[in-house]
């Protein structure tokens, strides 16, 4: 049941951001009055789940689910039609267009997707408004990863400032690190005293070797407030209200200890809880990815706030988050040409595994919104076969005024859709690896 739910929010999402980046396409090339021979969700080799058609359009759902496309008379795209090429350029056609609505008609898609990014992220904000956690609502201060300490770091550390600012929500201090370049953090140790220690420049790439994303971590009590039906955890016998006071024989004074043990665990887990005052002691075998199913009280140790927007204060905050989202995945594109990220790029799997297993509105539209973002920047890398790849030919043909011959646009176009499917193969390969590893 947890897949499907995944599954369905996964289809829905992308199915929702691939007709409205194909519409992105498709009405400016209607307005420059651009023959539409094609309008498919999915893509239709061989054959269709549905088509119909309209005018001189044909719109259909294919089968294979890894986007979709509009396909314009007189361009060479992904369906390579190179007969249509050889014919006369006709008026309706792309190829007879002027540049620069040739232009506006590929950089339609992108333009759509960081729009609606946008627009969803205000509509998130007025309708579910921002929960934030201030630096004085964390009452037992910072669970501190060694990587820290050598600086200056405690466990127990309250984090007071940002580069000597008061931030919104202290618990985004882990993404500041890796991806806003922090180079100092104002904290209180647990004698009281107050200290600004200096954080190295490449905070970030060692987080990232090391797979350290999290090195400031809150520390609550371990205690259950959500046991997931049908987990591990729930057939195990584990109950909300339960206090964690042992695993495998080592005491635990807080959550992270407890996560901390079960994720390295390679065997069968003993947990020991405090339950109404009487000690009952629980066998368990994490599943594969070591998760059993339990989510700690957060409120007995921090305070989240929440604050409700008008749908005019919505606007500017909205705007705000789609732009540090569209920052912070440019920041870390660049560990993907890393070893290591090499084998961390994601397929469809991965995507979909973002997805929450219960249906939570909230979480779709916010995962939604992310997605939508980070697919128009990936659309617009200058890789033939995707929209940067049209743009940036045309931009050079607008600049130097020579065009590009359609057998050069044909050898491009065939050499990015070969690089795309090599990405393609590496991301779901890695996804199969992860899954059986």
């Amino acid at each position: 049941m947890d897949i499907l739910i995944k599954a369905l929010q996964f289809i829905l999402s992308l199915s929702f951001l691939i007709v409205l980046h194909e519409l992105g396409h498709f009405i400016p090339a209607k307005i420059f009055k651009t023959r539409v021979e094609k309008f498919y969700l999915f893509f239709d080799y061989k054959f269709s789940l549905f088509k119909t058609k309209i005018g001189e359009t044909v719109y259909g759902i294919g089968w294979i689910p890894l986007g979709g496309y509009v396909k314009i008379s007189g361009m060479i795209d992904e369906s390579m039609d190179t007969e249509q090429m050889k014919q006369p350029a006709q008026p309706w056609e792309f190829r007879s267009k002027p540049a620069w609505q040739r232009l506006i008609i590929m950089l339609g898609g992108v333009t759509v997707n960081f729009i609606l990014g946008i627009l969803i992220y205000i509509m998130i904000v007025f309708v579910w408004g921002v929960d934030f956690v201030k630096p004085t609502d964390v009452k037992q201060g910072f669970a501190v990863n060694e990587i820290l300490t050598e600086y200056g770091f405690k466990d127990g550390d309250k984090i007071l400032k940002f580069d000597g600012v008061e931030p919104i929500d202290v618990t985004d201090v882990n993404r500041h690190l890796f991806l806003r370049e922090l180079t100092s953090l104002e904290v209180m140790h647990e004698d009281g005293t107050t200290e600004t220690l200096n954080i190295p420049e490449n905070i970030g790439e060692v987080m990232w070797e090391k797979g350290i994303m999290e090195p400031f971590v809150v520390r609550m009590s371990p205690i259950i407030d959500t046991v997931i039906f049908g987990s591990i955890a729930e057939k195990a016998g584990l109950l909300k209200d339960d206090k964690i006071v042992a695993v495998n024989n080592t005491p635990v004074t807080y959550w992270h200890e407890f996560t901390k043990l079960v994720v390295n665990s390679t065997d069968e887990v003993s947990i020991k809880v405090d339950r109404d005052g009487t000690t009952k002691n629980i066998t368990l075998q994490p599943g594969k990815d070591n998760k059993i199913g339990v989510a700690p009280n957060q409120q007995y140790d921090m305070i989240i706030q929440h604050k409700d927007y008008s749908i005019m204060e919505s606007i500017p905050k909205g705007n705000s988050i789609a732009v540090w989202q569209l920052r912070d995945y440019v920041t870390q594109f660049k560990y993907v040409f890393t070893k290591k990220g090499a084998t961390s790029i994601g397929g469809f799997i991965a995507i979909g595994n973002i997805f929450p297993a219960t249906w939570s509105w909230q979480s779709f539209w916010e995962i939604t919104a992310f997605l939508s973002i980070m697919l128009a920047f990936m659309n617009l890398l200058p890789i033939p076969a995707l929209d940067g790849g049209h743009v940036m030919f045309t931009l050079y043909e607008m600049i130097t005024g020579r065009k590009p011959s359609d057998k050069f646009l044909e050898y491009a176009q065939i050499a990015g859709f070969l690089l795309l499917i090599a990405l393609l193969l590496l991301a779901n390969g890695n996804d199969v690896v992860k899954l059986f590893s």
